[in-house]
């Protein structure tokens, strides 16, 4: 490990890498995703954008299951990455972006407040913007029906939370400040990125993320901690599969 502040250009290339590697290509494929959807009979008002499918059929649940887990498994590899690349310049990279266990109490209590703040609303927002055909109907769980889909569902929303959380804020926004980048435009870039590779379900999507991205940036600039927001993102997505999962067989309007 050294303590020698790496080159700006080293970074910029660094960015580039792991971005490419994990939420700027997921980006990426948003935007060409919503082309997709926009240029289709029926655009947005008609689409509907499925998350957490089965990956095999029902009569061989044994692999689906296999291959549900080694997705997981493997979409941990970028965050690695960028864990090491941490490493290498800022010492413990847990500690660095407050990954660590030292304030559980305040990251359960800071992520149960943020999940608050930006999950009531942001169902809100849903739901006018799929009103006014400016989002995806959202179907947030279709795996078969099988006794691990519950456990595979929590797995999703924290695999989801530890990659865009620790890469997105915690990797990013630390490279940034080292760029010189003042607080505006690191909160602006991380809001866009959050914003960008949720296209796919539509504006409503695009803006409720943007937002949430906005609130997570300066949440992270203030705490120094990423755990609050871990734990924040992966309630919501928690709330939001399990909860489709249990509630979208008996109402017709989800």
């Amino acid at each position: 490990m050294s303590n020698q502040a790496l080159p700006a250009p080293v970074i910029r290339r660094e960015l580039v890498i792991v971005l490419a590697l994990s939420l700027g290509a997921s980006a990426l494929w948003a935007v060409v995703d919503i082309v997709a959807t926009l240029t289709e009979p029926g655009g947005l008002a008609d689409s509907v954008q499925s998350m957490n499918s089965a990956r095999a059929e029902e009569e061989r649940p044994w692999l689906d299951l296999s291959r549900q887990l080694l997705s997981l498994v493997l979409a941990m590899a970028p965050v690695a990455l960028a864990l090491h690349f941490l490493a290498l310049d800022r010492g413990d990279p847990f500690r660095l972006i407050g990954l660590d266990g030292r304030r559980p109490a305040f990251d359960l209590l800071g992520g149960a407040v943020l999940a608050a703040a930006i999950g009531i609303p942001g169902l809100g927002l849903y739901f006018a913007a799929r009103a006014l055909g400016l989002n995806a109907t959202i179907s947030a769980a279709n795996l078969n029906d099988v006794w691990w889909a519950v456990p595979i569902l929590v797995l999703a929303a924290l695999k989801n939370a530890i990659l865009e959380e620790v890469i997105g804020v915690g990797y990013l926004v630390t490279r940034l400040r080292q760029l010189a980048w003042g607080p505006v435009a690191i909160v602006v870039s991380h809001s866009l990125l959050r914003g960008t590779y949720h296209l796919y379900q539509g504006f409503g999507g695009f803006i409720g993320n943007a937002v949430m991205g906005a609130v997570f940036a300066l949440a992270f600039l203030r705490w120094k901690r990423t755990g609050p927001l871990v734990v924040a993102h992966t309630l919501l997505d928690i709330v939001a599969f399990v909860g489709y999962l249990l509630v979208a067989p008996h109402v017709s309007w989800l």
